[in-house]
């Protein structure tokens, strides 16, 4: 399985592991499966600290190259159709994170691992749910 972490997945899944249900936890760490992340989650991890709703012991950007060194993912990679799909997919808000994140999902057959009610309605991409 292709698994794209959805932010807050990839983020509590280093400051707050016991976040992720057991489940989720072994289908990250199973071997015959990979892990992909979005630029966007990176982009949208920045602007979560610059607003103080994550707390990170050292600048952002330090922490994300640190963390992907350490926890290493495949890159997602942004390309002109997830833009274009991020504007159609099934969502029943605006948030453009989100959009870029189910578009990519969608794009490259990914399965989105996600705690988000609204995403894990979506009929845009498949979803793992972290519940």
């Amino acid at each position: 399985m292709k698994l794209l972490l959805d932010t807050h997945i990839w983020i509590w899944s280093q400051l707050e592991p016991e976040k992720i249900k057991p489940a989720v936890a072994e289908a990250i760490r199973d071997p015959g499966n990979e892990v992909w992340l979005s630029p966007i989650s990176v982009w949208e991890l920045q602007i979560l600290t610059e607003k103080g709703r994550v707390i990170l012991d050292r600048a952002a950007d330090v922490w994300a190259r640190e963390t992907l060194q350490d926890a290493p993912a495949n890159e997602a990679p942004l390309t002109h159709e997830i833009a274009l799909l991020s504007r159609k997919v099934d969502l029943a808000h605006e948030d453009p994170a989100d959009r870029f994140l189910v578009a990519t999902a969608q794009v490259l057959d990914l399965v989105l691992v996600t705690a988000d009610g609204q995403l894990l309605k979506t009929k845009s991409c498949r979803t793992l749910a972290n519940r």
